[in-house]
C-alpha cells in the first residue's frame, strides 16, 4: 500500500508552492497531499499550464480514492483576503508558512499521513509574523522537536553523494564551541547511524569530523577534540551497543580529510559539529538533490535543502528535484518503518529474535503535541 505523505506548502510567496505542486504531480510510489491554502495550488497549476483536477480530501479513504487528482487537505488553514505577491512576503504570509507546517504535522500525529515534507519558509518572515509562537522560530527542526515534546533532535542532510549529520544547529559561529559536548556528538553519530540502517546498511562506517584544524593536533590547535569529541564517540559506541546496532566509528578527523573520503566512498556518512560544517560539502556536492532530514523525532521528516528563492517565486522556472527526492526519501523511509514494525509483530521473543529485530531502532515514543502546541494549532487552523 503507498503510503500518504503531508506536504506543507512552505511560504506563499517563495518558489515552495511551485516546488511542491511539480514534485505531487510527479509522484508514483507514495499519495502526496498538499497542506496549504488551494488558491495557492490552483495559482501554480494555472501558472504553470498544467490542467489536473484538485481533489479536496479530509480522510485517508478519500485520498486513496483521489486517483488522477492533486490532493490538497480540505481543512488546510486558508490565506485571509487575497493572495500575497511572489516575492515579496507579508505578516499574512509569515502567519501562513508556519501554520501550514502545524496542521501537516498534525495529520502525521493523527495517522492521517505517515511522513511529513515541508516545502522552504523564511525564518524572519515567521519571526516577525506576530503569529503565537512565532517569536522564537529558528527553523523547521528546533519548532518541530518544541510541537512533539521530543528528548533529543538531530539535523541531517542525506543525498546519494553524501549523508551527514549535525551536532549543532542554527547557531551563531562564536557560540559553536560552547555548544559542543560529548552527549551532543554521540547523539549525532548515534542516529547517523541509525538513518544508514534504516537506509539498509548492516554495518555503516562513520566519520565524525573535528571541530579544529588538524583534528587539533594533539591539543595544540584547541583541545575540544580530546575533551569532548574523543569522549562523545566512546559514548555513541556504548549507545550503539545497548541498541544492538553495529557501526564502524571513526574520528575525531579533520573536517577535509572525513569529507573527502565520504565523497570517495570510503565512508558511509559524516557527522559534523557545526552548520556549514556540513552544509559547504553537502551543496557543493548534490546542490538540489540533497534532503534534510530530521532524526530523534517520532515522526519522519524530510525537506528541501534550498531555501525560498524569492528572487525566482513566480517564474514558473523552479527546479523541484529537491523536492521530488524529498518525498522519494520520505517514502522509502515509511516503507521501512512499516516493514519493522510487521516485522517486530510477527518475530518470537526470546533468543531466537531475528536479526531484524535485534538491530531494529529503539521503540520510538508515540507522535503527539504538547498541549499548547495543540491549542496554538487548532487556532491557526480555523
Amino acid at each position: 500500500m503507498k503510503p500518504i505523505l503531508a506536504l506543507s506548502l512552505g511560504c506563499p510567496s517563495s518558489i515552495g508552492p511551485e516546488v511542491a505542486v511539480r514534485a505531487a504531480l510527479d509522484a508514483r510510489a507514495c499519495l502526496p497531499v498538499l497542506v496549504g491554502d488551494p488558491r495557492l495550488v490552483r495559482r501554480e497549476l494555472e501558472r504553470l499550464g498544467v490542467d489536473a483536477p484538485l481533489a479536496l480530501v479530509s480522510s485517508t479513504a478519500e485520498a486513496r480514492a483521489a486517483s488522477g487528482a492533486l490532493r490538497v487537505h480540505a481543512e488546510s488553514p486558508r490565506l485571509r483576503g487575497r493572495l500575497p505577491p511572489y516575492g515579496r512576503p507579508d505578516q499574512a504570509a509569515g502567519v501562513a508558512q508556519l501554520a501550514f507546517v502545524d496542521h501537516a504535522l498534525e495529520l502525521v500525529v493523527r495517522g492521517f499521513a505517515a511522513a511529513l515534507v515541508t516545502a522552504p519558509v523564511s525564518k524572519s518572515v515567521i519571526a516577525s509574523s506576530g503569529a503565537p509562537g512565532a517569536a522564537s522560530f529558528r527553523g523547521h527542526t528546533e519548532h518541530l522537536a518544541a510541537k512533539l515534546g521530543a528528548d533529543e533532535v538531530v539535523m541531517a542532510f542525506w543525498s546519494r553523494r553524501l549523508v551527514t549529520s549535525l551536532v549543532t544547529t542554527h547557531l551563531p559561529l562564536a557560540r559553536v564551541p560552547g555548544a559542543i559536548d560529548a552527549r551532543g556528538v554521540a547523539r549525532a553519530t548515534y542516529w547517523l547511524a541509525h538513518l544508514l540502517h534504516e537506509l539498509g546498511l548492516d554495518r555503516p562506517r562513520v566519520a565524525i569530523a573535528a571541530l579544529n584544524p588538524h583534528a587539533g593536533e594533539g591539543g595544540l590547535l584547541g583541545e575540544e577534540e580530546l575533551t569532548t569529541i574523543g569522549p562523545g564517540i566512546e559514548l555513541a559506541r556504548e549507545r550503539l551497543a545497548v541498541r544492538g546496532l553495529e557501526a564502524e566509528l571513526s574520528g575525531p578527523l579533520g573536517a577535509e580529510s572525513a569529507f573527502r573520503i565520504a565523497n570517495e566512498r570510503g565512508f558511509d556518512g559524516v557527522v559534523a559539529m557545526y552548520h556549514d560544517q556540513a552544509t559547504i560539502p553537502s551543496k557543493l556536492l548534490a546542490f538540489g538533490d540533497a534532503v534534510n532530514v530530521t532524526l530523534g523525532l517520532p515522526i519522519i521528516r524530510t525537506s528541501v535543502d534550498h531555501g525560498t528563492a524569492y528572487d525566482r517565486a513566480g517564474s514558473g522556472e523552479a527546479d523541484a528535484s529537491g523536492m521530488r527526492r524529498a518525498i522519494e526519501l520520505a517514502t522509502r523511509l515509511a516503507r521501512a518503518r512499516a516493514q519493522r514494525a510487521r516485522e517486530s509483530s510477527q518475530s518470537v521473543t526470546g533468543p531466537s529474535l531475528s536479526t531484524t529485530t535485534r538491530m531494529s531502532a529503539p521503540k520510538r515514543p508515540v507522535a503527539t503535541m504538547t498541549p499548547s502546541a495543540r491549542t496554538r494549532s487548532t487556532k491557526r487552523s480555523k
